[in-house]
């Protein structure tokens, strides 16, 4: 069954699969900034949530080694208690002793087995966990490169605007500065009135 954090990474692809491509442009698309930002604001509420999961399972690990290692105590003891019964024979003291270490090593096989078992079978979940978590860890670092390289661009085609902009209104005002300074030197200076 698909998780809400696969399922919105998903949604996300489709999303981006879905955006009309900007002009001039075989890489660049148009997205809606507040549809892409609901999807990352969901998806990063539910990224804890599945890492929290996924920890639960490693966790689990600790349980089947402890359930493996009672299993184990139990078998030693039952291989103990029969080692017991048949010692306490005396006519058949020395096959006791056989059948004894017999059954002692047999139940530290199995008891072994079902340790290297559990170490198995947790190792593979841990491993499997945190696959998972890096894979879609993974996804969501290229959507977020993605959206990066997308604002970087808008913002570059942004500043070359305004730069052009005030370099036009740089032009202007020097071209009015021009004319005022030539204004002044045209213009005779007031002569003072003579005394008569």
């Amino acid at each position: 069954m698909m998780s809400r954090i696969e399922q919105l990474i998903s949604e996300i692809e489709e999303y981006i699969d879905s955006c009309k491509p900007k002009a001039f442009s075989n890489s660049d698309i148009i997205v809606n900034k507040e549809e892409i930002e609901e999807l990352l604001v969901e998806l990063r509420l539910r990224i804890p949530d599945e890492i929290k999961k996924y920890q639960k399972i490693i966790s689990n690990q600790d349980a089947i080694l402890s359930d493996a290692r009672s299993q184990a105590d139990s078998i030693l003891a039952e291989a103990t208690a029969q080692t017991n019964e048949l010692v306490n024979e005396h006519e058949i003291m020395q096959r006791a002793y056989t059948q004894a270490d017999q059954v002692v090593e047999d139940a530290q096989m199995q008891a072994q087995a079902i340790v290297d078992q559990a170490y198995g079978d947790a190792d593979a979940i841990r491993e499997n966990a945190i696959r998972y978590t890096d894979d879609m860890l993974s996804s969501l670092q290229r959507i977020m490169n993605h959206t990066i390289e997308d604002a970087q661009s808008r913002f570059g085609a942004f500043m070359s605007s305004m730069q052009s902009s005030y370099d036009i209104v740089t032009s202007n005002r020097n071209e009015l500065s021009g004319g005022v300074v030539r204004e002044e030197e045209e213009t005779p200076a007031p002569q003072p009135e003579t005394a008569e």
